[in-house]
């Protein structure tokens, strides 16, 4: 830990949404350091599910009706990593779902952290809160928040809660990107998945950057934005630091799960088109379109550097995965 002499070392975390990928490595991170985790779950967990070290509490369902008074008592950190997760075309319950539960849930749970004197509480946002697409320039944490979709929105009003129920010396707010890791889902597995059928895909030609993050490094900074003194009241950017491009990016999952990248050109302006077409418009941009984050501020000065390159973190992710060929 990277403490100055005059700050205790916090004992007891509280991390939500420990049963998924960035909760479960945080959890984990955590307890192989010393400290005393307790994760929060929806239903009760069989022991095999469980991570050792680990105590768990079963709350429900995270919204506006959530106790958490009990469950806060003496800890010293919350780590909010709970989310209703993105949906690349949300319904209307997906939306509503935003609101209650990364939104008002967010505000109780923020609220009852201040009322039990919780010292610290990190709170896991987006990126997408900054926008989708870096043409230009890369995202930084002090520019304007720009959310496109109702994901990146709600993201910014949990982030807003968090700022007027506590103080800024209680809070911390880090916006990865797009997260890798044994046990992901959603965006990247697709990927994977689509990558291991062999299939040629479309992507030679296109030229984009985009920072990604493994979920050891994120877990990393998230312990670290825990404990140390300058994280507090700052939003801060998090990624692997090195960007990829898609066509990097396929030839590099092929490689590890054991097969020759197929890869044909297509001009990256039709590949939208088709997309937009067949209502895979929003997939097919963040595959053609560069989304680059700029994290020399969280690297200076919290005097953080990810720990696991790109190569390592995706060799881990794909670890045993099954090429169906």
């Amino acid at each position: 830990m990277r403490l100055n002499s005059t700050q205790p070392t916090p004992k007891r975390v509280l991390v939500t949404g420990v049963t998924g990928l960035v909760g479960s490595h945080v959890a984990r991170c955590f307890v192989e350091r010393g400290f005393e985790v307790i994760g929060t779950c929806r239903r009760t967990l069989r022991r095999d599910n469980r991570l050792a070290g680990v105590r768990y509490e079963l709350i429900g369902d995270i919204g506006p009706d959530t106790r958490w008074d009990e469950v806060l008592q003496a800890v010293d950190v919350v780590v909010h990593a709970a989310a209703h997760a993105h949906v690349m075309s949300p319904t209307s319950l997906d939306q509503a779902a935003y609101q209650r539960v990364n939104v008002a849930g967010t505000k109780v749970l923020a609220a009852a952290a201040r009322r039990a004197g919780v010292g610290r509480l990190v709170f896991v946002s987006s990126i997408k809160v900054n926008g989708e697409a870096t043409p230009r320039e890369p995202f930084r944490a002090t520019d304007e928040p720009s959310p496109k979709d109702a994901f990146g929105r709600c993201k910014l009003a949990g982030e807003q809660v968090v700022r007027r129920e506590l103080p800024d010396t209680q809070w911390s707010i880090v916006r990865p990107p797009l997260v890798y890791g044994t046990g992901m889902r959603g965006n990247f597995a697709r990927m994977a998945h689509l990558v291991s059928t062999g299939l040629p895909l479309p992507f030679a030609t296109v030229q984009n950057r985009r920072s990604l993050i493994g979920v050891e490094n994120l877990a990393d900074l998230i312990v670290l934005l825990s404990t140390h003194p300058a994280a507090v009241g700052k939003v801060w950017l998090a990624a692997d630091g090195e960007g990829v491009s898609t066509p990097e990016l396929v030839r590099v999952i092929a490689g590890e799960i054991g097969l020759a990248a197929r890869l044909w050109p297509c001009p990256s302006v039709l590949l939208r088109a088709i997309g937009a077409m067949v209502g895979r418009g929003a997939e097919m941009r963040r595959l053609t379109e560069s989304l680059y984050l700029d994290i020399e501020p969280t690297v200076r000065e919290l005097s953080w550097t990810p720990g696991v390159s790109f190569h390592e973190g995706l060799a881990r992710a794909l670890e045993g995965y099954r090429v169906s060929v």
